[in-house]
């Protein structure tokens, strides 16, 4: 087995040598062949990081879609001012997304879309909800902690609220909008919100100030056209 070894470390070191001709190195051999074990190493170091984050975003985006609906779970994003904004946004602080547009238009396909874009690049905690669903998570209840439920949506490094105003309003529903969305305001966390409701409705839909909050800390995006659904 030594013998075997010596041998096929001699080669080694033959196939240096042939390498280190051909290259012509000005360098003397035993320089050369440290600087090129070193750049192999490296080399090897960066491709196995890169498996690693690939294998790390393979497990974060099933954990994402795992909350996405099976519809959309295939999203990408396709309007060019939504993708400028992914690739600005970084590090799980920054300015947060704004979608609007009528019904049917693709306001929740891009919205998943830069989900999936995000999860696994810069995010690592990213929570999905429609609005709708939000306001049933948190209405009291018994035996129900729904302050511990709002900080789940509060502190999601990345949050998507789908259809924000399309349920029906309330002083209440007003009240949950501003505490989530202020507290993501004043803490700089990027959130992604779509809503039926046309620019200048907005104020009276979701309330003062948590319109002018959404104008302030929103890139905002309007898609128009035709209800896709219905032309399918």
């Amino acid at each position: 087995m030594p013998d075997r070894l010596s041998t096929l470390l001699a080669n080694v070191e033959d196939d240096l040598r042939a390498a280190w001709r051909t290259e012509g190195s000005p360098v003397p051999f035993d320089e050369w062949k440290t600087e090129r074990r070193a750049r192999e190493r490296a080399d090897e170091e960066a491709r196995v990081q890169a498996e690693i984050r690939a294998e790390r975003r393979s497990r974060l985006l099933e954990r994402l879609d795992a909350q996405i609906p099976p519809r959309y779970r295939s999203a990408r994003v396709t309007d060019p001012r939504i993708a400028s904004w992914c690739d600005t946004a970084h590090e799980g602080r920054g300015e947060s997304l704004l979608i609007l547009g009528p019904v049917g238009v693709g306001k929740s396909y891009e919205a998943f879309g830069a989900m999936r874009h995000l999860v696994g690049r810069h995010i690592r905690n990213a929570v999905v909800v429609v609005a709708a669903d939000l306001y049933a998570a948190l209405r009291p209840r018994a035996g129900v902690d729904t302050e511990a439920e709002f900080e789940r949506y509060a502190h999601a490094q990345l949050l998507l609220v789908d259809d924000i105003g399309a349920a029906k309003s309330s002083e209440w529903t007003e009240e949950i909008n501003y505490r989530l969305v202020n507290f993501r305001y004043n803490h700089e966390l990027p959130t992604v919100f779509t809503s039926n409701t046309p620019p200048r409705e907005l104020g009276t839909v979701v309330g003062q100030r948590v319109a002018s909050r959404l104008t302030e800390m929103c890139t905002v995006v309007v898609l128009d056209g035709q209800d896709r659904r219905r032309a399918a």
